[in-house]
């Protein structure tokens, strides 16, 4: 049993992956490094891997809105009821790591203290240290969760937290610090394109009720980057960007209506893009019970929206990294059961990764 630079179990077949796959050099002291590799179906993960960071708690005032707590919740109900997802610490990202999205004086303003009271009015949450290294810990969280996924064999993965799509380039807003699907975007296209000439394609399914207007911004002129993003009319942010596509919805608007959005917007999406990777919001409130999101979808129009969302990527055998995005239900329980949920839906679709990857092992092993 090896673990690799990314803390996954492996099985592994030392010959069989030196015949095929060359990588033999790549196994140091027990540890296989996973930055300069391709996927390798000779790996058998054990159990599919979820990052967090929940440890890192903001001292928020009493009475402020932001539901700090579901992220422990969600974790500690993943442990109890999915053991079969593997929960890990993420690193925090590095200042080189973010600044392949944001300014430099941005960084240095979050990482210094030097934020203005209008700016950090704009996130939604007071400076602290703490705020600096949750913040660091979200984005680098859907980093491991993106390069899980990718290049280690899992096709889906996941950050517990995550989906801060109101950051921009040189500002945050909406409880955003750091766009953490665009940091692990821009990263995984500068690994991708160390060892393929042709460069990776990137999709973000943005589904958290409020447009993601900092990712639409971010890569407006992105040729390789694809922002769908599929959000009530009617909230925030109220001055909207330009993503690739936009699907706004009506307030109140229910499961049918809603399934009906996403179907089309995929079936565009399709028409538009090829993606090599899909980075998914699987916000959680679109849900009736959520205080901010103004839509009435249920437990079962959600977990339909994810089964169609992770069936659309599996059918094109394009890896997933999946983060929460937004939750603010007026009880927390039903936010932290609209992604548990989430999380059934996709243990079952790395169940299917891992047969894909068993299988071709198992014709490259018969192969003459």
């Amino acid at each position: 049993m090896l673990r690799c630079s990314i803390g996954m179990k492996f099985r592994v077949i030392p010959q069989v992956c030196k015949r095929v796959w060359g990588l033999g050099s790549l196994f140091r002291g027990g540890v296989l490094k996973m930055t300069t590799m391709q996927p390798c179906f000779m790996r058998f993960p054990r159990d599919m891997r979820a990052f967090y960071s929940d440890q890192f708690v903001l001292p928020l005032p009493t009475g402020h809105r932001f539901p700090m707590a579901k992220y422990r919740l969600l974790r500690e109900r993943l442990g109890a009821e999915l053991p079969e997802v593997e929960l890990a610490v993420a690193e925090p990202a590095s200042d080189g790591e973010l600044a392949l999205v944001h300014t430099p004086s941005y960084i240095q303003s979050v990482v210094q203290g030097s934020l203005s009271d209008a700016q950090q009015k704009e996130i939604g949450f007071p400076w602290t240290p703490a705020m600096v290294e949750r913040s660091r810990r979200s984005a680098g969280a859907t980093v491991m969760a993106a390069r899980t996924a990718l290049f280690g064999g899992q096709g889906v993965s996941a950050n517990l937290a995550g989906g801060t799509h109101h950051a921009y380039a040189d500002k945050g807003s909406g409880f955003c610090v750091f766009n953490d699907a665009a940091v692990a975007t821009r990263l995984m296209q500068a690994e991708w394109g160390r060892v393929h000439k042709k460069p990776l394609n990137v999709a973000i399914i943005d589904l958290d009720v409020h447009q993601g207007n900092g990712s639409a911004r971010i890569f407006e002129r992105d040729e390789q980057v694809f922002t769908l993003s599929m959000h009530g009319a009617r909230n925030f942010p109220f001055d909207k960007e330009t993503s690739d596509l936009d699907i706004e919805l009506p307030d109140a608007c229910a499961d049918a209506a809603y399934l009906e959005a996403l179907e089309h917007a995929l079936a565009e999406l399709e028409t538009r893009f090829t993606p090599g990777l899909v980075m998914y919001l699987a916000g959680a409130d679109p849900h009736e019970g959520d205080r901010l999101g103004r839509l009435s979808l249920s437990f079962d129009g959600l977990e339909a929206r994810d089964r169609r969302v992770f069936d659309w990527a599996w059918s094109k055998r394009i890896p997933l990294a999946f983060s929460m995005a937004g939750g603010y239900g007026r009880e927390m329980t039903d936010t932290v059961q609209v992604q548990i949920n989430t999380y059934r839906v996709a243990y079952a679709y790395w169940r299917r990764w891992q047969n894909l990857n068993q299988e071709s092992n198992q014709a490259k092993e018969t192969s003459p």
